[in-house]
């Protein structure tokens, strides 16, 4: 059975992407969750990961003796091993689209990334408001993601960006959770889309876990002192 490695379930966006496309999909897999307690070389994080990856950061799945770094390179590997599951679009234009997408999430959005970073179980819409005012890459940020998300919508006649649930949906689901913990201003269409996410069983059961976890890790905490 494949393994996934991955970090606490409220903050790790990257490990959200790679395990609620694997959940959704109906891919079974074998979760393996190290939690967070810092980053340098000394804490007990890096040095479990380190020693089974590359880069020493989750996600990573493996698949006997395939390791897998990275949450993009994990989405490509599971379309590859499960044709069936049609994680990407099946038209070659919408499966572009969907990929490029991809792309840009994975290196984009640095300000709201940066600004907001995931915390499922916080009520940050006080921080919210102080960044939508102050931060304009931020607002700029929102402003591409609205414009990207509604005219995905419109093209393809929703509920999900490319009709049916893909990775794409996948990748953009932490960006949903920022959303609605920030209480960041979007409109009505996409409001729906982000409720629509958060209502697809696999991204539910990630959010069901994360508030479960009663976990206070300081080091991904920016804006609290305590839970």
């Amino acid at each position: 059975m494949l393994q996934l490695y991955i970090g606490n379930k409220n903050y790790s966006s990257w490990s959200m992407r790679a395990w609620v496309l694997l959940r959704q999909a109906g891919i079974p897999f074998e979760e393996k969750l190290i939690r967070f307690d810092g980053f340098d070389s000394q804490s007990e994080f890096k040095r479990t990961m380190t020693a089974i990856s590359p880069t020493g950061t989750v996600p990573l799945l493996r698949d006997g003796d395939i390791s897998v770094w990275d949450s993009l390179a994990i989405a490509e590997y599971a379309a590859e091993q499960f044709p069936d599951k049609q994680l990407w679009p099946q038209d070659k234009a919408a499966r572009a689209s969907a990929r490029s997408i991809c792309a840009e999430m994975h290196g984009g959005f640095t300000a709201l990334r940066s600004a907001c970073p995931m915390n499922i179980e916080a009520d940050l819409a006080e921080v919210g408001r102080i960044v939508w005012r102050d931060n304009a890459a931020v607002r700029k940020n929102v402003e591409r993601l609205c414009s990207m998300w509604s005219h995905l919508l419109a093209q393809h006649g929703g509920p999900m960006l490319f009709d049916q649930f893909s990775i794409a949906d996948a990748y953009y689901a932490p960006v949903c959770s920022r959303f609605k913990t920030y209480q960041l201003p979007v409109p009505g269409e996409i409001a729906a889309y982000i409720e629509r996410v958060h209502q697809l069983p696999g991204v539910k059961a990630w959010i069901d876990a994360a508030l479960a976890e009663q976990d206070f890790v300081a080091v991904d905490e920016p804006y609290r002192a305590e839970r």
